[in-house]
């Protein structure tokens, strides 16, 4: 039974590490991206079909 409880608190310390870190790095702007969003209207987001548009009449 106090194996149990052992691995509990250290799961529930781990699970309290991530979470720390995880507000952590949402706070410091970590998850934004600058880079993408602004070259990201340079390309489609599909190509065309090449049968739909032999076929049209």
């Amino acid at each position: 039974m106090s194996a149990i409880i052992l691995l509990l608190g250290a799961s529930l310390s781990v699970a309290a590490l991530f979470l720390g870190a995880f507000i952590w790095s949402v706070k410091h702007h970590q998850f934004d991206d600058g880079f993408s969003p602004p070259r990201r209207i340079l390309f489609d987001d599909h190509q065309p079909d090449s049968d739909k548009l032999n076929n049209q009449n």
